[in-house]
């Protein structure tokens, strides 16, 4: 298909340099910003694939965040990665696209971490946003890590795996969603993926279902991949001891637009009946699941 709009932007948000990819069939289509996971784990390269046909009925933009991805760089710090400043950042996207491509309000998708983000914008910017679409929502970080936990701790029993046994009997339970130390997190987290939690029927490690997909599309060249993969673990240990302590159950009980959720059943990274407890309580002009 031959797009209106393809191209690669760099954009200037919280005195920063941030990358972001737009892709459209015409000018005047509602936008929607795409806001990714992680924290750090940018995924343009599987937006833009897999769900390529939204360009013909909107403006899709995806966004590489403050120190991930192409935003990466060596000159910033910890200390400039807040989820605060990064609420801040989208926002400063968001009224970026409203001037742009003239509209009152802008959709916003939020998957994973991203979906704390878009939840916390469309909180505190409503004005802004047409309606927010959550997907793999988190809620709440305490009860998200004890969740993950037990479903890895389960299968390996199911399965016989004494080497995860072991791993997971060195690592320990998370407590109030926090693990002694992030390389603890990433042995549970790879192998919460590799039972599936991550993509379901799929049995890689976190490693190799990240790294195959970038090597394979051409939204990263090799040069990029490099700057990816410093992003993703200075985004992850800046941000997440803070992520983790949101819940947004007693943070975010009601929202001012309308609010969707799309959730996999199966996901053990975001374990849905979290976010069906959130959305249940939910006071929003209008919602579905």
């Amino acid at each position: 298909m031959k797009y209106a709009i393809d191209e690669k932007r760099t954009v200037t948000l919280g005195g920063v340099a941030q990358n972001i990819r737009i892709r459209s069939s015409g000018e005047a289509l509602p936008v929607l910003l795409f806001i990714h996971g992680g924290p750090g784990v940018c995924d343009r390269h599987w937006v833009l694939k897999n769900q390529s046909a939204l360009a013909e009925i909107c403006t899709m933009v995806c966004w590489d965040q403050r120190g991930a991805g192409l935003s990466w760089s060596k000159a910033l710090k910890a200390e400039d990665m807040t989820v605060g400043r990064m609420v801040e950042d989208a926002h400063e996207l968001l009224l970026y696209l409203k001037a742009r491509f003239h509209r009152r309000a802008i959709y916003v998708v939020g998957h994973s971490w991203g979906s704390l983000l878009g939840t916390l914008l469309a909180r505190k910017y409503p004005e802004d946003v047409a309606a927010y679409i959550g997907m793999g929502q988190f809620v709440s970080g305490p009860e998200n890590e004890r969740l993950s936990y037990e479903f890895v701790l389960d299968e390996a029993k199911k399965r016989g795996d004494e080497k995860a046994l072991k791993a997971l009997a060195r690592i320990g339970r998370p407590e109030n969603g926090h693990y002694a130390s992030l390389d603890d997190l990433m042995v549970q987290r790879d192998l919460m993926t590799k039972y599936g939690g991550e993509d379901y029927g799929e049995n890689e490690g976190i490693v190799k279902s990240v790294l195959l997909p970038l090597l394979r599309s051409p939204e990263y060249g090799l040069a990029d991949i490099w700057k990816y993969y410093k992003g993703a673990f200075f985004s992850l240990r800046a941000l997440w001891e803070e992520i983790v302590d949101y819940d947004l159950n007693a943070a975010v009980p009601e929202l001012e637009i309308p609010v969707y959720l799309t959730e996999g059943r199966h996901d053990q990274n975001t374990p849905i009946s979290i976010a069906q407890g959130w959305f249940e309580a939910l006071k929003a002009p209008g919602k579905e699941w």
